[in-house]
């Protein structure tokens, strides 16, 4: 099938633009890559240092046999359920990485973080440029420079993209991403969020909402819900970084552990057959095009509008919202997963997973086939999902993801849910936004009500819980952009304004913060740019002032007239504000990041 013509003038709109840049991100990769080996660039001290703690016959490969050595940069803490699995995978890495001659070292840990954790509390104003400490730990952990291969041991919402901007500043050396699989299905996800509603009306006690928690999230493994985290699981199969069909697999198994084994092959396997296949030439403008098409196919976090800016400029690539607004209009949206369905990702796997939906957008012409990935076989490997042969040696294998299982959960091009994706450019007097549309009820795309300033979520919460809110109302929720507070999500505001859609009042959520990968069927304007502390036009929005979210013409603004809007003064964030968000509970550590942030459309990045 021939290239769908939208996605390719909006490739070649990123090559063009990305031109200069894209060229000297080569350059450097391509100076990196004709050094000369590590055990003859290194002196002999430096060499000594980084072999010191290796058992003797590792040891005796790297420096006498010259074997190549994996770098390992692993995300692994047991605070986090999704990331608990991989504490038993480096063991798994260097034994078979023995089986072929060669070494692996943990190169580094980096830290991760849970939104589901921090929801609502101060650590989440930590969450955002949580990515950016993970990028630089994982070039400080590759920054030894001993390696010959790297894998990338991450799963979740900020750890991917973190590790994934890290590993591109090593573009020249072939790596792989590993990541653990979803935990079982536990309570599902709209019962979830019926108690959730239920709680924020005083129906439901602390007691009876910690039990429903409790049986959502209850075992090692990722949140079953179509999040950040699952997204990112999608988009690394659509760009070719998975050993293909690894997103979905169950941790602790047979299956997974010969995934993670594969893994190490698949890095070992470039290196040996000198197949040019390092990070930095598979993530192009091709593969980053690629993964903007499935995430707006699955309808995915709109977390990514802002990590995947900040992973394309790391390989030297400019894209921006007006590419996903664009591709959004016609990719068609192929699942529904929580929230955009009832469906969990156990449920999208058993229907047919990643596999179907790169093979069916493959097929229409929505991606690029022409790409390079970690495999030899290339991006149509991603159309296959994994299996063991039921052998002694248990053999991996891969067969065809078939059709779908179930069309309620996963469907054709031919008969998709929706002939555009879930997201939308908003523009207007009140600046640039995006909104996810692919769970928002159709009556609901289209909200004009007066509005409601907040300065903070938990000021909303007291508005909710004293009934100020039993109307038609825009909520506005300013002070959250990255300079502001680091740009937290604000999901503790879905089940108030829920409530309030589920008593027939017509509520929008409007601010410079994010919401949650799991936000979905209330109207929400976010990531507004510029933001109100830089002096965007949230901080001159009053209350009663009548604002539009129309994500049909794409429009954001606020009903004043011209004149009037341009002398109205611009408000300043609040003192108490100011002095919260600067100190305590290592908020003031990232004080420097706030300040050189750059917009949530420019990738919230804080190191350029």
């Amino acid at each position: 099938m021939a290239l769908h013509s939208a996605v390719s003038d909006i490739t070649e709109r990123i090559v063009e633009r990305s031109r200069a840049t894209r060229s000297a991100y080569l350059a450097q990769l391509d100076s990196d890559s004709k050094r000369a080996p590590s055990m003859d660039r290194m002196g002999c001290a430096n060499i000594a240092h980084a072999v010191a703690g290796m058992p003797p016959n590792d040891k005796f490969k790297v420096v006498t046999e010259r074997a190549p050595n994996i770098g390992i940069v692993t995300a692994y803490n047991d605070m986090l359920s999704a990331h608990t699995p991989l504490q038993s995978y480096p063991a798994l890495i260097k034994d078979e990485a023995r089986k072929h001659g060669a070494t692996a070292q943990v190169a580094g840990g980096v830290p991760a973080m849970c939104d589901g954790v921090t929801q609502g509390t101060s650590g989440m104003e930590l969450s955002l440029f949580s990515r950016d400490v993970i990028a630089m730990g994982t070039a400080v952990a590759l920054s030894h420079d001993m390696f010959d291969a790297a894998l990338m041991l991450g799963v979740c919402d900020k750890i991917v993209p973190g590790l994934l901007i890290g590993a591109l500043q090593f573009g020249h050396l072939p790596t792989v991403f590993v990541p653990a699989g979803p935990m079982p299905s536990g309570l599902p996800n709209k019962e979830k969020a019926r108690v959730r509603e239920q709680a924020a009306q005083g129906l439901v006690g602390r007691e009876g909402l910690l039990d429903a928690e409790l049986k959502s999230y209850h075992s090692p493994g990722t949140c079953t819900f179509y999040g950040t985290a699952n997204s990112n699981q999608m988009l690394m199969e659509a760009m070719g970084l998975h050993v293909p069909g690894t997103a979905f697999v169950a941790p602790g198994g047979a299956l997974r552990d010969e995934l993670t084994r594969e893994a190490t092959r698949t890095a070992l396997g470039i290196i040996k057959s000198k197949r040019f296949a390092p990070i930095g030439q598979i993530v192009d403008e091709r593969a980053i095009v690629n993964a903007m098409v499935a995430l707006l196919a699955t309808g995915g976090s709109t977390n990514h509008l802002i990590h995947w800016v900040a992973v394309a400029h790391s390989a030297g690539i400019v894209i921006d919202w007006n590419d996903f607004s664009a591709l959004s209009d016609v990719v068609p949206l192929l699942t529904h997963v929580y929230p955009n369905g009832s469906a969990d990702v156990n449920q999208f796997q058993a229907a047919g997973g990643t596999g179907l939906v790169i093979r069916e957008l493959l097929d229409a012409g929505f991606m690029h086939e022409d790409v390079l990935t970690v495999r030899d076989g290339g991006i149509r490997e991603y159309t296959r999902e994994p299996a063991l042969d039921g052998s002694a040696s248990s053999v991996l294998v891969w067969h065809d993801a078939g059709n779908s299982k179930d069309e309620t959960i996963v469907r054709p091009v031919a008969r998709p849910f929706s002939p555009s994706g879930g997201l939308k450019l908003l523009r207007g007097n009140l600046g640039r936004s995006v909104i996810k549309v692919s769970a928002v009820p159709d009556d609901r795309h289209v909200i004009e009500a007066p509005a409601r300033v907040f300065d903070s979520q938990e000021a909303l919460h007291v508005a909710f819980n004293a009934g100020e809110l039993e109307r038609d109302v825009v909520c506005v929720v300013r002070w959250q952009g990255p300079q502001a507070n680091g740009m937290p999500e604000l999901h503790k505001l879905t089940p108030p304004l829920a409530v309030l859609q589920g008593k027939g009042f017509r509520v929008a959520l409007v601010t410079d913060g994010r919401m949650s990968g799991a936000s979905g069927k209330v109207p929400a304007a976010i990531h507004v740019s510029p933001e109100a502390v830089a002096g965007g036009p949230l901080a001159k929005v009053r209350d009663g002032d009548v604002i539009r979210v129309d994500a049909l013409s794409g429009e954001l603004n606020v009903r004043v007239a011209e004149a009037e809007w341009a002398a109205r003064p611009v408000a300043l964030m609040p003192d108490d504000l100011c002095q919260r968000n600067g100190i305590g509970l290592g908020r003031g550590l990232f004080a420097g990041m706030r300040r050189s942030a750059l917009t949530a459309e420019e990738g919230a990045q804080s190191w350029l």
